[in-house]
């Protein structure tokens, strides 16, 4: 006896079939392309709205000036493995939102050796990012330092005044700007080899 034949599929079946595949190879191409666009968006959503203390960036103070000061606190931390120090020239300072301020962090090398490291940073409260506008700063820019060598970094800043218009700002009286500086990998330059003709070189 010869073997059964498989019944044909109905035409409607392969269709819903296909409908079906068709539908769930969409589905991940749109959850890839998500995927994606996920990261930018998120950035975007957090220069938009301050979350997680990102500050906000701008070129210039507004004309106007709140009328209620604002403790401003400066924070600096190394993560390990930088032979670093690192502090704020001061410690606080009193600002009115919409007046443009300067302020000056000090970084040392303290080893015998180039270094060079990257700075990440935050506000705190959270809410207080949408308010703060960097106009420069030394943030995600490679700071180099030789053996033992000293710099001062600036950042200029100012508090929107549309804060005083913030219910939540309302009973934030102090905000925080925290640094954290990580290390980076920096080349090192060989020393040339004398070359020069008649000149002995140095036995190891």
């Amino acid at each position: 006896m010869s073997a059964p034949q498989p019944l044909p599929v109905p035409a409607a079946t392969r269709t819903r079939r296909l409908l079906i595949a068709g539908a769930t190879l969409l589905g991940v191409c749109a959850m890839i392309g998500m995927s994606y666009a996920a990261v930018p968006l998120y950035a975007a959503f957090c220069k938009a709205t301050g979350y997680g203390g990102t500050t906000q960036v701008a070129t210039s103070a507004p004309q106007t000036r709140g009328s209620r000061k604002i403790t401003v606190r400066f924070n600096a931390n190394i993560a390990p493995g930088l032979p670093w120090t690192f502090e704020p020239e001061a410690a606080a300072i009193d600002v009115l939102p919409g007046e443009t301020v300067t302020a000056f962090y000090k970084i040392r090398n303290t080893s015998s050796a180039p270094t060079a490291a990257t700075a990440g940073y935050n506000v705190s409260p959270d809410i207080s990012g949408a308010y703060f506008n960097k106009i420069a700063c030394f943030c995600f820019t490679e700071q180099h330092l030789g053996p033992n060598e000293t710099a001062e970094l600036p950042v200029v800043f100012f508090l929107d005044p549309a804060l005083e218009r913030d219910e939540i700002m309302r009973s934030v009286d102090s905000v925080t700007l925290s640094y954290t500086f990580y290390a980076t990998k920096t080349p090192v330059k060989p020393v040339a080899a004398n070359t020069k003709p008649g000149v002995a070189q140095p036995q190891p």
